[in-house]
């Protein structure tokens, strides 16, 4: 249809028909019922508001820069075939940082000091003896068989070694935690071999001595059977003896209970040596003779903890092996699954320490593997977690754990805080200057994006490990701004409607599919920048990154389910419909043109004149 000109006025009939009915495919229900959209931003409100009282996070968690925390100084030492370069200490931070954020955006800082110290700051509020634990957990990670296992007990308690050698009525340490509730390893084979009732300390040692003079790998005749006495070995030379001797001394005088004896024997053993270790299993001691390692924990590709859905395995984890630790992997399980209990077990040692000893039924091929049995989901994670970043190119020695204060953050935050009200003081005198009654509206829709972010922020804090420091509380007050400044497109759209000659109803409907497509694109944009920040930097950047990020995502919601619907609603009130100079939204002062208005129509044409539809 052409744009015809209606009588006495110069503007297109076409202008005219899309002013009096809206667009094609817009709701009739969204434009007069925005108590909707009010109410259900309400509701979310009302919800998220119990959910933090009911949780008892009424405030976020700081950060260490602002509540304090725990820092940890490790200083690298040179390892076999590892030097102390820039190279292994980044990898060895990455690893580190993985490990005490694993679970979310804890915040927590890992960064080098110099050229062999690394400094790991853990903030209040983390879990920090879980954390300082993931980190001081820095030696190597090793697989190596089990020659002998049993709980440990003190000194006075054990008994001597006179009182084991009828071999009858001694109790069986060789008992092992993973055959009873530690983790067991599935393979194809669903039965195991169960240790000897009848098996005591002595035949236990001269089983262990059998098989350190055998080599790293415990034969079948070596397993504590406790019915004869096994013969000597042609390798087994007086050397040998003298060091199987004093492995089996050192075992049965170990107390893994006392931490002294714990540190002593933790990690001083040599790759390719037999070794005596401690690890608890369900709050439990155990203590272990384990045969020179397998399998290095750098040929572990990854691994993670997943949940049984098929079966009744409940949690377990999941472990998947580079080429060449595959091909270990299968060799060390093809010849524990012809021991018995404990010799079919492969001790996974942490910095000395055994974390977990799952046993074996059989070969175990094809480089993937499944660790289950009684675990948890927090068990599961943690050894996943260590497994997956347990290997770090150096060894590393703690120096120092000590308390850091909040003095120095507090006075930043003070000043951020002090920083911030003030552009927000600023940026409310400006509203109101300019925008008049408009600036109601954009001050309850920054209450309300204020409500929001503090509440999902004091929920993320134990649900992601989200802690707040000054970077976050900077990206915050940006926020403002951006907040702002979508009320601003909005606001002026409706304006320049006004200036058209349109009233506000009409006004206020027709700015909005152009303000929101602004909107959408500004934030779109801010939310990109963060998202890309977030990803490609560590520590305090993130939290900047992550805090953004959040805020222009609330931005959206609530310009779109409280901006718009309150300015519905606003605009069928007598204030602002007919435009009260104090409203924002005088006709006059905004220098609009006439009201465009539809001319009646002549009952009939006149006389000498052209009926338009004919024209």
């Amino acid at each position: 249809m052409a744009d015809r000109a209606r009588p006495g006025t110069g503007r297109p009939e076409r202008e005219y028909e899309k002013v009096a009915a809206p667009k094609r495919g817009r709701s009739a229900s969204a434009q007069s019922k925005p108590g909707r959209s009010l109410a259900l931003i309400l509701i979310a409100i009302v919800a998220l508001t119990g959910g933090m009282f009911l949780s008892k996070n009424t405030t976020p968690r700081l950060g260490i820069d602002l509540a304090g925390g725990t820092s940890i100084t490790l200083k690298a030492k040179a390892d076999q075939g590892s030097a102390i370069n820039k190279a292994n200490m980044d990898t060895a931070v990455d690893i580190m940082n993985r490990r005490v954020n694993g679970l979310g955006v804890s915040e927590s800082e890992v960064q080098t000091q110099g050229n062999d110290n690394i400094i790991v700051n853990i903030p209040k509020g983390t879990n920090s003896k879980e954390a300082q634990q993931q980190v001081g957990t820095t030696a190597k990670l090793y697989f190596r068989p089990v020659l002998a296992s049993g709980p440990s007990v003190p000194a006075s308690k054990s008994p001597s070694p006179s009182a084991s050698s009828s071999g009858s009525s001694s109790p069986n340490p060789s008992t092992s935690p993973s055959a009873s509730s530690s983790s067991k390893e599935r393979a194809s084979s669903s039965s195991s071999g169960s240790p000897s009732p009848t098996a005591s300390a002595t035949s236990q040692g001269r089983a262990v001595t059998d098989a350190l003079k055998a080599g790293s790998t415990p034969s079948p005749s070596a397993t504590p059977s406790g019915t004869s006495k096994p013969s000597a070995t042609p390798s087994g030379s007086a050397a040998g003896n003298a060091a199987a001797a004093k492995l089996q001394a050192q075992y049965a005088a170990l107390d893994c209970t006392d931490p002294a004896q714990r540190a002593k024997v933790g990690g001083a053993a040599k790759p390719g040596d037999p070794a005596i270790a401690c690890g608890q299993i369900k709050k439990v001691w155990y203590k272990y003779v384990l045969g020179p390692a397998a399998v290095d924990g750098t040929e572990v590709k990854k691994a993670q903890a997943v949940f049984d859905t098929q079966g009744a395995a409940g949690w377990q984890v999941q472990m998947t092996f580079t080429s060449s630790g595959s091909k270990k992997f299968a060799d060390i399980t093809g010849q524990l699954a012809k021991n018995q209990s404990p010799q079919n077990e492969f001790g996974i040692v942490l910095d000395g320490e055994v974390v977990s000893s799952p046993f074996v039924q059989n070969a175990i091929t094809g480089g993937q593997a499944e660790i289950s049995g009684s675990f948890t989901q927090q068990e599961a994670q943690s050894l996943a977690n260590m497994l997956s970043y347990g290997a770090l190119p150096l060894s590393f020695q703690e120096q120092s754990v000590t308390t850091v204060t909040a003095a120095l953050g507090g006075e930043q935050l003070h000043a951020g805080l002090l920083a911030g009200a003030i552009g927000l003081a600023l940026v409310v005198i400006y509203l109101v200057v300019y925008y008049r009654g408009l600036s109601v509206v954009a001050m309850a829709s920054l209450l309300v994006s204020a409500i929001l972010t503090y509440v999902i922020m004091s929920l993320l804090g134990p649900a992601i490990h989200f802690a707040l420091n000054l970077p976050a509380v900077c990206g915050a007050i940006v926020a403002i701004g951006i907040t702002a400044d979508s009320f601003i497109v909005y606001f002026e759209r409706i304006r320049d409607e006004i200036r058209e000659g349109r009233s506000l109803r009409p006004a206020v409907e027709r700015a909005w599919p152009r303000a929101r497509r602004t909107i959408l694109v500004s934030d779109f944009v801010s939310f990109l920048a963060a998202a890309v920040l977030f990803i490609v930097t560590v520590g305090k950047v993130q939290g900047f990154a992550f805090t953004l990020g959040l805020t222009t995502v609330l931005d959206v919601v609530v310009v779109f389910f409280f901006t718009k619907p309150l300015m519905t609603l606003l605009a069928r009130r007598k204030f602002f419909a007919n435009g009260h100079k104090w409203s924002g939204l005088d006709p006059k002062s905004l220098g609009a043109k006439p009201p465009l208005r539809r001319t009646r129509r002549p009952a009939g044409p006149a006389a000498g004149s052209v009926d338009p539809k004919e024209a």
